[in-house]
């Protein structure tokens, strides 16, 4: 593979405008929330000088996607999906505004805040769902992967520059300037969707209620290329997440220097974004499920090391090894997803999704933080790289049809060569012509 074809793939933006759209007010919608994302966490600080509300802030985000994410699943994939998208967008940006008029006027109590982003979480897991499904109705398969290699691309970007942009926002203007930033990224996002075709589900519609939540969950247990998928994050986030074990590690290993604590994270991102530039080279093969096993092993090997890493120039370049193989990972995984999942069912995969890529990390944290406690920092870091390179070559053994995975169609076998005697009967055209009669 040459140079150009390591490099990040375009050809969905430059093939699609309907994609390029999206694609676009994605960028900018996700720059805005990034900007909320840095306001509300400082603003309950100054609220409350406390870090039980400040964690209360990822209680208020997480428990609308669990809780009301499997429903919205079900809804989506009965109804015009455009439409109920572009309804979660508006309920979206009326909270950015609530958010902005409250951050300027500085009247409204801790807990109302909270009250706000939960509303507004509660239309992220709907929309959240239904945008997952556009993109396997605007691309063809062989270009599933790039676009959401382009995707994570523009999620890691924002991840960057927003939370820099969204400090100096805070100390000219407030929190109030950081939400109406948000707000207004939302016409952009309106933009991109708006023009897209209708989005019907394929198929036939999901039943109501909970009989239809039911089928999807059905779905991912009798279907051994998503369930394992699935569990291949589970095992790189519940069993590996390194966030909460950064401080202590960096204190046992690293003289607790704060500016090493910092490089932690970006590390993280940087070794992110280098992996979607250069992410021509996986998203351009047509086995994306070992692409999704290997960076997930390469994401435990990775953090397992920078447990044990010497000096901290090594540590971070352990780290971004580990962001640049998570990248491979979930963009491998979503493609997968994706391809396996059919559209009348994409709406409740993608809830189940969305709830796992919530509570994985969580979890990961929580168990991190519970190792650490009776043992140390860096042996729940390392134990937790292990097990989960442990886990993936599990499901990998387990899982078979995850290896064989194909993003394009096996070729078909070339008939043979005509027998050109005189007389001979050309059994090769016989076969190719009955074969499509009975087709």
């Amino acid at each position: 593979m040459g140079v150009s074809g390591a490099l990040l793939d375009v050809t969905p933006l430059r093939s699609s405008p309907a994609y390029r759209r999206l694609w676009l007010g994605g960028v900018f919608s996700g720059f805005g929330s990034q900007a909320t994302m840095v306001a509300v966490p400082y603003q309950m600080w100054q609220l409350t000088h406390s870090t039980v509300w400040t964690g209360a802030v990822g209680i208020a985000q997480a428990a609308p996607l669990i809780a009301v994410g499997f429903a919205a699943g079900g809804l989506v994939d009965r109804v015009d999906r455009r439409r109920l998208y572009l309804v979660a967008l508006t309920g979206q940006a009326l909270c950015s505004v609530l958010l902005a008029v409250q951050g300027f006027a500085g009247v409204v109590p801790a807990i109302g805040v909270l009250a706000i982003v939960a509303v507004q979480y509660c239309f992220v897991a709907t929309g959240g769902p239904a945008a997952r499904t556009f993109i396997p109705r605007l691309l063809p398969p062989q270009q599933l992967a790039a676009g959401l290699a382009l995707s994570r691309i523009s999620f890691q970007g924002t991840m960057l520059v927003g939370p820099a942009v969204a400090g100096l926002v805070i100390g000219w203007f407030g929190v109030g300037g950081c939400y109406l930033i948000d707000a207004v990224s939302f016409l952009l996002a309106f933009y991109g969707a708006a023009r897209l075709p209708a989005m019907r589900p394929d198929g036939e519609s999901a039943r109501p209620g909970l009989r239809g939540v039911a089928d999807g969950l059905a779905f991912l247990l009798r279907t051994p290329v998503v369930r394992g998928a699935l569990l291949t994050d589970l095992a790189a986030t519940v069993l590996a997440m390194p966030m909460s074990l950064f401080p202590i590690v960096n204190a046992e290993r690293f003289g607790d220097n704060p500016r090493t604590y910092g490089l932690f994270l970006t590390a993280i991102a940087v070794g992110g974004v280098l992996a979607s530039v250069l992410s021509g080279t996986f998203t351009r093969r047509a086995r994306p499920g070992r692409a999704m096993l290997a960076g997930a092993a390469v994401w435990g090997v990775a953090l397992a090391a920078f447990a044990v890493a010497p000096n901290p120039w090594l540590g971070l370049a352990f780290l971004a090894v580990a962001g640049a193989a998570d990248t491979v990972s979930v963009v491998s995984r979503s493609t997968i997803v994706q391809l396996a999942t059919p559209d009348a069912l994409r709406g409740r995969v993608a809830a189940a999704e969305q709830a796992v890529g919530q509570a994985g990390p969580d979890l990961g944290n929580l168990r991190g933080g519970l190792v650490a406690g009776a043992t140390s920092g860096t042996a729940a870091l390392l134990s937790g790289g292990l097990t989960c390179l442990a886990g993936v070559a599990a499901i990998a053994l387990t899982t078979p049809s995850l290896r064989h995975t194909r993003t394009e169609p096996e070729p078909a076998p070339s008939p043979p060569a005509p027998d050109r005697r005189p007389g001979a009967v050309d059994h090769g055209v016989v076969r190719t012509v009955s074969a499509y009669r009975t087709s």
